[in-house]
Parts: C-alpha cells; sequence; structure tokens
C-alpha cells in the first residue's frame, strides 16, 4: 500500500483499461504488467514486451502514462521495460487467440451450421478432394452444404465439382452496406451444394494468382462477411496446406469452426499433419477427427496394397487424441471422378462406400446438425468455443 490516497490495486486497474493495439486485449490480462505500485506520489510500472524493440511500445507508454497520472496522489509515473520470455509469449498468444475467437465479428454463415476446415501438413494427401467427396456424400443424405475453397492460390475445388460460371453479386438490399456474393449452386439429389472459390473469380483455371499472404486471409474474410451463403447445415473449408495467415484468419473469424485432418498412409505425412492439429490446439479450434487417404489399392482379385505405407491415420488419431473417421482407399475412380466433375461419392465402390461411411459418422456422431428450435444451439454462437479434452 502506497502513501497518500491511491494504492497499488487502483494502479492495477487503470492498467486494465491500456489495449496492446495488435493483440486486442488490455495488458494486464495479458499478463504484460511485471509489477505497479506507487511511492512517494511516482508511480513504478514495469511491462514485459513481447519483444524488446515492439513498434508499438510509444503506444503502451502514452497509454499508461495518461491513465495513471489520472489518479489522485499520482504526480509521476516510471515506466521500466522489460521482455516477455518464449514461454510466457506463447501464453500471451494463446490468450489473444482465444479472445480473437470470442469477440469475432459475425459473419454470413448461418449460427445453426456445422464448420468443418479440411486441413493437412502438407500438399498432395487428397485434402481437396476428400472435402469435395465428403461434401457430395453429405449433400446426397438430403443436407445443404456449402464448400468454401480456401485454398486460394492452388484452387481446384471448382473442376472437382464441375462448376464452371463466374460468381455474380447482387444489390445490397435495405439492411446492408454494400453487394453480396451469390454461391454457384450444384443440386444434388434431395441436398445441395453451394461452391464459393478464387477459381471462379479469374479468367480460366491455369491463371496464376500472386498475392501475398495479407491478401489471402482477407479473401477469407470476404468469403465469410460478404457472400450471401442463406441456409446452410454444414459448409466445408478446404484449406490450403500448412499453418500459415489463411488458418490463422479461419480461426480468429469463424469461432464455431472445428477441423479435420487429412493425412496419408505415409509416415512423413502424418507427422507434418501434427503440426496441423498443434495450430488447431493453439488456435483453441477442437479437431473432429482423422481421415486417411490414399490407404491401401485393393485388386480385382481383392489383393492389397499398400503403396503409401500403413497405420499413418490411426498412429496420427492416436498422438492428438482423437478418433480416425476412416480411409479412402487407393482408387483411380477417385482422380477420373474429380477430372470429370463427378464426385467418386455419388457413385459406387470402395471409395464411395468409405465417403458414405465418413459423411454418416459425422451426421449422427460426430458433428450432427444443429437444430436452432430443439437445443441451445442458438446461443452457442455467442460462447467462447472450449477446447475439447483431447
Amino acid at each position: 500500500m502506497s502513501e497518500g490516497s491511491t494504492d497499488d490495486d487502483q494502479v492495477l486497474a487503470v492498467l486494465r483499461e491500456v489495449m496492446d493495439p495488435e493483440l486486442h486485449d488490455n495488458i494486464v490480462d495479458l499478463g504484460m504488467v511485471r509489477s505497479a505500485y506507487v511511492q512517494d506520489r511516482t508511480a513504478h510500472v514495469t511491462i514485459a514486451l513481447t519483444t524488446a524493440g515492439c513498434p508499438l511500445r510509444a503506444t503502451i507508454k502514452r497509454d499508461c502514462e495518461s491513465r495513471v497520472l489520472a489518479l489522485n496522489e499520482v504526480e509521476k509515473v516510471q515506466l521500466h521495460w522489460d521482455e516477455l520470455t518464449a514461454e510466457e509469449r506463447t501464453r500471451v498468444m494463446e490468450r489473444a487467440r482465444l479472445h480473437a475467437r470470442s469477440s469475432a465479428a459475425p459473419t454470413q454463415v448461418p449460427a445453426r451450421t456445422r464448420v468443418m476446415a479440411v486441413a493437412s501438413g502438407k500438399g498432395g494427401v487428397g485434402k481437396s478432394s476428400v472435402t469435395v467427396n465428403l461434401a457430395a456424400a453429405l449433400a446426397a443424405q438430403g443436407f445443404i452444404v456449402g464448400v468454401l475453397d480456401a485454398d486460394i492460390w492452388g484452387f481446384s475445388v471448382p473442376r472437382m465439382l464441375g462448376v464452371e460460371s463466374r460468381l455474380n453479386a447482387r444489390p445490397a438490399n435495405s439492411n446492408e452496406d454494400r453487394a453480396k456474393i451469390i454461391p454457384m449452386e450444384r443440386p444434388e439429389g434431395t441436398g445441395l451444394i453451394k461452391v464459393v472459390s478464387t477459381g471462379l473469380m479469374v479468367d480460366t483455371e491455369e491463371t496464376a494468382l500472386m498475392w501475398r499472404g495479407l491478401m489471402l486471409a482477407k479473401a477469407v474474410e470476404q468469403f465469410l462477411h460478404d457472400v450471401d451463403w442463406g441456409e446452410l447445415d454444414y459448409l466445408l473449408i478446404d484449406m490450403p496446406p500448412g499453418t500459415g495467415d489463411v488458418q490463422m484468419a479461419l480461426a480468429r473469424l469463424l469461432p464455431q469452426a472445428e477441423m479435420l485432418v487429412i493425412t496419408t498412409p505415409a509416415l512423413s505425412a502424418q507427422k507434418v499433419a501434427v503440426r496441423v492439429a498443434d495450430m488447431a490446439t493453439r488456435s483453441h479450434m477442437p479437431v473432429l477427427g482423422v481421415i486417411e487417404n490414399m490407404s491401401a489399392f485393393v485388386t480385382p482379385d481383392g489383393k492389397s496394397w499398400a503403396v503409401f505405407g500403413e497405420g499413418g491415420g490411426q498412429r496420427l488419431a492416436d498422438e492428438i487424441g482423437v478418433p480416425l473417421l476412416g480411409s479412402i482407399p487407393l482408387e483411380t475412380a477417385v482422380s477420373t471422378g474429380g477430372d470429370s466433375g463427378r464426385p467418386v461419392a455419388l457413385d459406387s465402390g470402395p471409395a464411395s462406400e468409405a465417403f458414405g461411411e465418413i459423411a454418416s459418422l459425422i451426421v449422427n456422431e460426430i458433428s450432427p446438425p444443429i437444430d436452432m428450435e430443439q437445443c441451445s444451439a442458438s446461443s452457442m454462437a455467442e460462447v467462447p468455443v472450449t477446447l475439447r479434452n483431447n
């Protein structure tokens, strides 16, 4: 307790009003205030920055001084600077990511929609193929399924779904400030697939998008805020490989998003995919399970060939503590269907059966549709997502 009418708790209280401009949370709850006390009418405050050369240091200094000087009996503020340890920086960033998810602005994705980010640690594991076929399998069961092609550079969803027309927009209505993009639609039985991709915005499929990372994140943000998705039971997001800007933007923008991790049986793919699961954990995004793609090739006479090894999907699922949802066999019909715009999930055969079983598992157990009238789902969008105990 200091002399006079101002005590240390009051200094901490006003420092809680000082926000880190980048992390969007106050410096006390972020753990950046090492100490704060008043002695002889001088407030001594020690602040640990994420890095000693933080460019926002001047802003934080100005805010701290102005707020603390407004206290009674404080005539001077003496700021001392420190740097967070690696462990402290990790805790700060985790809190910042959780805060960003819990305070995310509303998007055009309905609150009742189950959002699944289909992710992989590396390219070439068939992530887009799994996304498209899973969407087709869900639509075949009568659901309205959105497919957001967030692999901005490597878009392939339009070709795999046989969608070629360019995206159009409708004028803004009285409740909107700008026009909205209309997804392309593909009816599938009693269900419907809605598609949005940068591949539906460029001149040809061969056109290269030479965008930097920030533009990629902004494109995903636009697809969430400026697309009139309408009714959706599920939204599958075909993520780019890795753990970059798009992945971090999605975790921030869609608090209800959950992740499906795609791998092949190969040990190398499994080890890389662990990083994606780690990113999800750090971003407070639940991981629903693992799907193993390109598993054994089965010949017409019943012989099985483990072309890419075996067991990688189960090993990955065990390592990150989630279920293995299924294994997709290596079958030429998968690539043929992707090239022709006819997903193999809509036909017959081993791969089609596998996709159908995974879709049924998702619908009935892993991530069932949300009925806004029958449960408390209407309030779920307002509550921060809690990471499952994996």
